[in-house]
């Protein structure tokens, strides 16, 4: 595993919808891996490959409870994601960015959403999500399909130091 470097605003990768996952082969694990390690090391709870430079349908997201740490975190690394169904019910909250570095935004969101992909093998799976979850998992889909949350936010601005620490990619 490596960690790759993560492009940013305004990198024309950012902008084009990522090309469908077809082969899931040693190079693609490989991606996977890298991923994984780049967004822990970063560190953030979500990357999507363009934020690699690879035009292509995969997130991984790792995440925990906010309230509890001793609750271990969940790992996901999704190809091909496809959200079947939001909520209608959805929340504001504040989201930032490895892509886009030194600002952060108020972003609606879904509140719960429910989506199908496949995991690192291939394999289809289908996914419930809500809260901080299914926030992470909308912004990493949106940037395999070339949005940015600052497409999204009805505010932006740049945080503290200390406004960063309570802010989750």
């Amino acid at each position: 595993m490596s960690v790759r470097d993560i492009v940013t605003f305004p990198q024309a990768v950012l902008r084009i919808k990522g090309k469908t996952v077809k082969n899931f082969d040693q190079d693609f694990q490989v991606l996977v891996d890298d991923m994984i390690e780049t967004m822990r090391v970063a560190p953030g709870v979500g990357l999507a490959a363009p934020q690699v430079g690879v035009s292509t349908r995969l997130i991984v997201v790792e995440f925990g409870d906010l309230e509890d740490d001793s609750v271990p975190k969940k790992l996901y690394a999704v190809a091909n994601p496809e959200i079947l169904k939001t909520s209608e019910a959805t929340i504001v909250d504040i989201e930032a960015c490895l892509s886009v570095p030194g600002l952060a935004g108020e972003v609606e969101r879904a509140e719960s959403i429910v989506l199908k992909g496949q995991n690192r093998h291939g394999q289809a799976m289908k996914l419930k999500l809500k809260g901080w979850f299914a926030r992470i998992f909308q912004h990493e889909i949106d940037h395999i399909n070339g949005i940015l949350y600052i497409d999204r936010a009805t505010k932006l601005w740049q945080p503290s130091p200390e406004e960063f620490d309570h802010i989750r990619d």
